[in-house]
């Protein structure tokens, strides 16, 4: 079983680092993955595995079956990474920062597939394992739900596996240690669009016109309540607005104004009660402002829900691996979406945090202008995904 000290991952691990800054200079956004896309396919196949492109657009899978033949193989898994970025302007002053302004791996996806990567090159040379392996290239995590894309048009159907594994890393965990949990891991993430429609007019003139800017601030700040006064303080909500737009210049009172925002929800009645409370409350709060309201709330990623039988031969895989200080089993879950939890929701499956923190070194949480995946982690990441493989596809 690979060690993350074993020579040949050190110096798959080094190549990987390069592929892995490439990505960064190079990032693509939701469903826009052709260069991604087409570096891993080529890599894949230079390799011989097997190469099947154009699922979700830009995703791709590689099909590698073991050199071993025995009682499991007709077993197969499959190995997931994302490979999208995000619409943010990099600040990190890395010499290979994004090279397209506006655009950056904010959240570690460059790793997630250059780890992957790395993983289906060990594996390929050396396939000391029966079955086979899939590795699943997925693009628009971020925006898009490319892993419902995937599954809908026949990800395992086409490439059936017992069971799926998801990597992420943990920007607020210690570096190298895993985070593999039962049930809930990450929470549903749904988003809402609310349009506040008044009546425009000059802004010295006030009492002419009727005013969506303020109206939209008072249904901004009675929102507020709805998780601090409506839900139990045991559940977990997440109510952010975080985009408001309205109004082109400083004396002119608006017809429109346009809030964005999310809801973050762990369990099932408590979505659909956040979906209730906040269009009560905006309601009324707009009708007692006098104006129009338009609320377009739509349900995105559902809760990643891990499955118990691959949690605990990820645990175990990572145990050995790391030793057992290293692998944490019991954690709150993240108000986090991810849509690998279309991918567990299909077949068993487990997603697990690789943290990536370092002691006496800053650190950037996901989504940051100046976030950063730690290359360290790479042959921590390429040696698990290797010895899960090994371990589950075992020659008896």
């Amino acid at each position: 079983m690979p060690q993350e000290t074993d020579p040949r991952i050190a110096a798959i691990a080094a190549e990987a680092t390069e592929w892995r800054r490439h990505f960064h200079a190079n990032p693509e956004l939701a469903f826009e993955e052709v260069q991604t896309s087409d570096f891993v396919a080529e890599k894949l196949a230079s390799w011989g595995i097997t190469v099947t492109r154009g699922i979700a657009g830009t995703g791709l899978v590689g099909t590698l079956k073991g050199g071993r033949v025995g009682a499991n193989a007709g077993r197969a898994i499959g190995l997931r990474a994302d490979m999208d970025a995000l619409p943010i302007l990099e600040e990190t002053g890395v010499p290979y920062a994004s090279t397209i302004p506006g655009k950056m791996h904010a959240c570690g996806h460059d790793g997630h597939t250059a780890m992957l990567l790395g993983a289906a090159r060990y594996l390929a040379e050396t396939r000391d394992f029966e079955g086979t392996v899939h590795f699943i290239f997925q693009p628009a995590e971020e925006k898009g739900g490319g892993g419902r894309v995937m599954v809908e048009e026949g990800l395992f159907t086409r490439f059936p596996c017992d069971a799926v594994y998801g990597i992420h890393n943990g920007s607020n965990v210690p570096k190298g240690t895993f985070v593999i949990t039962q049930g809930i891991t990450n929470a549903a993430a749904d988003t809402v669009t609310l349009k506040v429609r008044g009546k425009g007019g000059h802004a010295a003139r006030p009492h002419t016109a009727l005013d969506p800017v303020l109206a939209a601030a008072h249904i901004i700040v009675a929102l507020q309540s709805v998780v601090a006064r409506r839900v139990d303080p045991l559940d977990s909500a997440v109510l952010s607005l975080c985009s408001i737009h309205g109004g082109s210049a400083c004396n002119v009172i608006p017809e429109e104004v346009v809030i964005e925002g999310t809801v973050r929800t762990l369990r099932p009645e408590t979505r659909d009660a956040m979906q209730r409370l906040l269009t009560e409350v905006a309601t009324a709060t707009a009708t007692a402002q006098g104006v129009q309201l338009e609320i377009l709330y739509e349900r995105g990623y559902p809760p990643v829900v891990n499955s118990d039988g691959p949690v605990a031969r990820a645990q175990l895989a990572a145990a050995r691996l790391a030793g057992e200080a290293r692998v944490v089993t019991q954690a709150p879950p993240t108000m986090g979406g991810e849509d690998f939890s279309y991918m567990a929701n299909t077949v068993p499956g487990c997603f697990i945090r690789l943290g990536q923190v370092e002691e006496g070194k800053p650190s950037f949480g996901a989504h940051h202008p100046r976030y950063n995946f730690n290359d360290a982690i790479l042959p921590t990441g390429i040696a698990f995904w290797s010895a899960l493989v090994e371990q589950e596809l075992a020659a008896d």
